[in-house]
């Protein structure tokens, strides 16, 4: 039996998908990460995406990851989202509250999922080996995203196996969906160890912000924001990201944000 691993990972450069690719290069699978620009507000997570492959390349996994970047803005820079549309603002507050709801592009994860599997199943029959599709959803998604829920994902992945041929080697991988933030931080960390990177450098690379600024600068101020910034916390470290305040400022608000929802 062959011991070649191989995975193609929905690669957005944000920290869960980041994470899931440390994970991945840790179990000795060859990766190939798949990012997609499409009109969103902070297209700048390709770029530090590019950035973080760079860095692991220069350090041992040259072999071990192909970057590809699928351009689909010109199919969902119409769709209506705050994360796309220059005439919506893109909400502050807890992560879980309903008016993150206006941060849903329609249809994306099936739009994404549907080209990573048609990949998947090309590079399956390249390399005669089984092809793990590899996403970093978490529970954190769950209420907000009703397509980053477990049983959409197996639902879309058995139709796709029925439209094509030749899927038997084509397997699902969602790790982290029983997962909140803290415990994918706390995976990356023993992913990082075991391969002899720097945390900070790896996580200064990833941003989780749905809107930062031209500069590419998070407030700190909207639902990802406050969920990324709490996970930190919540393992006692200081996110190596730039925010537009200082740490402790960002802290005190996520912190007050969270009670304030808590509350209600």
């Amino acid at each position: 039996m062959s011991k070649n691993k191989y995975s193609v990972l929905s690669f957005s450069g944000g920290m869960d998908s980041t994470s899931l690719l440390l994970n991945l290069l840790s179990k000795n699978h060859t990766v190939h990460a798949i990012s997609f620009k499409y009109g969103q507000k902070h297209g700048v997570e390709v770029k530090l995406a590019q950035n973080n492959v760079s860095y692991l390349k220069n350090n041992g996994f040259k072999d071990k990851i192909i970057h590809k970047i699928f351009d689909i803005s010109n199919i969902l820079s119409n769709f209506n989202s705050s994360l796309i549309d220059v005439n919506q603002e893109v909400p502050e507050g807890f992560y879980e509250s309903e008016s993150m709801k206006s941060t849903f592009v329609p249809n994306r994860n099936a739009i994404f999922f549907s080209l990573i599997y048609g990949y998947a199943l090309s590079i399956s029959k390249n390399y005669d080996e089984n092809v793990f599709i590899s996403l970093g959803a978490h529970s954190g998604d769950h209420a907000i995203y009703p397509d980053c829920r477990l049983e959409f994902f197996e639902s879309l992945f058995k139709s796709l196996k029925l439209g094509n041929w030749d899927s038997e080697k084509i397997k699902l991988n969602i790790p982290f969906i029983n997962f909140d933030k803290k415990d994918i931080l706390k995976d990356a960390e023993k992913s990082i160890n075991k391969l002899h990177l720097d945390f900070d450098t790896i996580f200064k690379n990833t941003i989780t912000s749905y809107s930062p600024n031209e500069n590419g600068i998070s407030s700190g101020k909207t639902g990802s924001d406050i969920e990324r910034i709490l996970a930190f916390h919540s393992i006692n470290k200081i996110d190596p990201i730039k925010y537009q305040d200082s740490w402790k400022n960002v802290l005190e608000n996520a912190l007050k944000v969270e009670q304030e929802y808590v509350n209600v």
